[in-house]
């Protein structure tokens, strides 16, 4: 690992110079350019020190940094639920700050009420017609169609059509 390297990186995303930098840490703008280019190794201490002027705790810092950007097919899995077949697109997203779900409904199926909850919620309609209802609300959301709200009030979809609809959903954070 590069600790100058992802210093630097920190910095610049602070926008703070050196100098800045190193006032805030109490050392020399002279020690942050010899960290910065891997000519000095901080303490623990004083790492920590800079990290916290960063708002970057040490956890985060030695984070794996590889992480997977693209996810095949084989990589999603289902689950099948009266006429509702939820897909997965993301695997472990729990970890992550949104969930992204295919959702396949059989004609007269509903996703089941989603009791109100902290987050938002994002659909788009890749094929059908399903409806929405949100609270006391009923929406018609057609093929080509979106709807995004806040998960505060009890929702759930149902499809009143006489074909699959699919829909791209999207929570935040990840409640499926």
């Amino acid at each position: 690992m590069e600790i100058g390297v992802k210093i630097r990186e920190l910095r610049l995303k602070n926008q703070l110079t050196q100098e800045e930098l190193a006032d805030r840490c109490d050392l020399t703008k002279g020690y942050i350019s010899q960290l910065e280019n891997d000519a000095n190794s901080p303490s623990i201490t004083t790492l920590k020190d800079i990290l916290d002027c960063l708002g970057c705790s040490l956890t985060d810092f030695f984070a794996d940094e590889s992480e997977t950007v693209v996810f095949t097919k084989d990589d999603t899995f289902e689950k099948e639920s009266e006429g509702c077949i939820i897909r997965w697109l993301v695997p472990s997203s729990l970890k992550n700050a949104m969930e992204p779900i295919l959702m396949t409904l059989s004609p007269g199926k509903s996703s089941g009420t989603d009791l109100p909850h902290d987050g938002e919620e994002f659909g788009f309609v890749l094929s059908g017609e399903v409806e929405l209802t949100y609270g006391k609300s009923v929406y018609t959301v057609g093929e080509g169609d979106s709807f995004y709200f806040r998960s505060d009030k009890s929702h759930c979809l149902k499809n009143k059509g006489n074909t699959k609809a699919k829909v791209l959903w999207i929570s935040c954070p990840p409640n499926f």
